[in-house]
């Protein structure tokens, strides 16, 4: 029997069978403005020859899964031939599925794995339990781990003692990286270039140049200078999809500081914007966005639990998802955390080597794992007892 395992994102699919490794694909459809007719699915993007102006078709809205009908043409196409050529009869899954997850998107997500697709068994279970199950087994001395998963959606930070969630102490705060695309959009539509439709081409600015200040306004000041003195400025060439397929940024040696490029490029020029765009994670205030930024709310999580444990969680923060891949992200959850907690207690943040695929990881474990039988319902216990046997088993 073979398992697949899928940490289905709102933005990216992480998928492989648990005996090979992981692909990250996206998860959604596109159509370009050429090919208007056309839909391309998941990883085909890299077929489209013009992807500027490029629409996006989502499966999940506001974090949760509710558009079916592209999420199954994902599936089809991630399972099918050209991909993974999945024989269902002799294949488990292993799938995630967001916190609190709507009981109705739970049954329609057992009907298309059980009926449609016809697995043998399936595991729905969510991305952050199996992040800590992957940190517990690097670290087997460790018994409770704190989970910030910041993604496209949301940020969750989940408390895990034991492989256990503490349901009581989970938080999210609703700032996630397509948040951030947009407002980085706005921003610069506003400033200097209509950007509002490219939302492809404005996310890869953002992760190009995009980082966590350790001091706000010691940057914000730097960001003011003229000249060589500004270190934050950076000259983005954006892709012209001919010669261009890729934007990058200028290298500082090559900028012209005043005047314009002889070059015909398209450039941004961008400063503040660099850090204060990934800001709103640490300040979702700074655009009326009446909530935590991540370190308050760790620290919050943290005392909603017993107070014996708390050392153990400030000790064992792992960060996951997209948006910790900021160059500076982990410094500066570290340095907030540490001012506000206790100083008797240590406080340790781990940022793993790819955060992005930490839960696909963590599910090819479980699999491997003696116990795995009796975590999933298989096809037979699902015709017998329908949804109440998910309900049960699944902890979601």
């Amino acid at each position: 029997m073979t398992t697949l395992v899928l940490d289905n994102g709102a933005y990216n699919a992480k998928i492989g069978y648990s005996h090979e490794n992981v692909s990250v694909i996206p998860n959604c459809q596109f159509r370009s403005k050429t090919a208007r007719l056309k839909t391309f699915t998941a990883n085909q993007i890299d077929e489209i020859k013009d992807p500027s102006g490029l629409f996006y078709i989502l499966p999940f809205q506001k974090g949760y899964l509710v558009n079916w009908d592209v999420q199954r043409q994902v599936w089809d196409y991630l399972f099918g031939k050209e991909m993974y050529q999945v024989d269902f009869l002799d294949t488990n899954i292993i799938i995630t599925e967001p916190y609190f997850n709507f009981t109705s998107i739970q049954e329609s997500m057992n009907e298309i794995l059980f009926e449609e697709y016809q697995f043998q068994a399936v595991l729905r279970v969510n991305a952050g339990t199996l992040s800590a199950h992957r940190y517990f087994r690097d670290n087997p001395s460790e018994l409770c781990c704190i989970i910030v998963d910041s993604g496209y959606s949301f940020t969750h930070i989940v408390p895990y003692c034991r492989s256990k969630k503490k349901k009581e102490a989970i938080i999210r705060i609703n700032v996630g990286g397509k948040l951030l695309t947009n407002h980085l959009k706005e921003i610069i539509s506003y400033r200097q270039l209509h950007v509002m439709d490219e939302t492809h081409v404005i996310n890869q600015v953002k992760e190009d140049v995009c980082y966590v200040s350790q001091d706000f306004y010691r940057d914000m000041d730097i960001a003011k200078l003229k000249g060589e003195d500004n270190t934050v400025m950076v000259d983005y060439v954006l892709p012209d999809f001919s010669t261009i397929k890729k934007g990058f940024c200028k290298p500082r040696e090559e900028m012209v500081l005043s005047g314009k490029y002889k070059s015909g490029e398209q450039i941004l020029r961008l400063a503040n914007e660099r850090f204060a765009v990934p800001e709103i994670l640490f300040n979702p205030s700074d655009i009326g966005i009446q909530e935590m930024g991540i370190p308050e709310a760790i620290v919050y999580s943290i005392q909603n639990l017993p107070e014996e444990m708390q050392p153990h969680f400030f000790k064992n923060i792992v960060l996951t998802g997209g948006n910790s891949l900021f160059p500076g992200f982990r410094d500066r959850v570290y340095s907030e955390v540490r001012c506000l907690t206790p100083t008797d207690y240590d406080v340790s943040v781990v940022l793993p080597e790819n955060p992005i695929t930490y839960a696909w990881e963590g599910g090819k474990l479980i699999s491997e794992n003696d116990d795995f039988e009796d975590m999933v319902v298989t096809r037979e216990d699902y015709e017998e007892n329908g949804h109440s046997i998910c309900e049960e088993k699944f902890d979601i």
